[in-house]
């Protein structure tokens, strides 16, 4: 799975300057979050009415080596664009993955 830096530099994760937040699939930037060591401990998804997908939903994490605390909220977008999301560490906005230090 990839980490956040490599969604990043792939193309499957960019920033919208209009939206202010993140063009990509919310699973991939969960997914991402898993492999950069963070361990979900609440997930929440807005309903949607039945035949459609759920477009807003919240996921927070935390990384148990570092002790940080990740959040990640998105909001749908007209189909079939994929959400907007955005991404808090440690009460920080994410506006730019750093890389890890594997990638250093």
């Amino acid at each position: 799975m990839p980490t956040l830096n490599h969604l990043y530099k792939q193309g499957r994760m960019t920033w919208t300057a209009q939206g202010r937040g993140w063009i990509s699939r919310p699973e991939e930037v969960l997914g991402a979050l898993a492999t950069d060591g963070f361990h979900e401990f609440r997930r929440e998804m807005a309903a949607s009415p039945k035949g459609l997908r759920a477009g807003e939903g919240a996921w927070d994490g935390v990384n148990l080596r570092t002790r940080s605390v990740a959040s990640v909220t998105w909001t749908a977008r007209p189909t079939p664009e994929p959400p907007v999301v955005f991404i808090e560490i440690d009460g920080d906005f994410i506006t730019c993955p750093a890389p890890t230090s594997a990638e250093r």
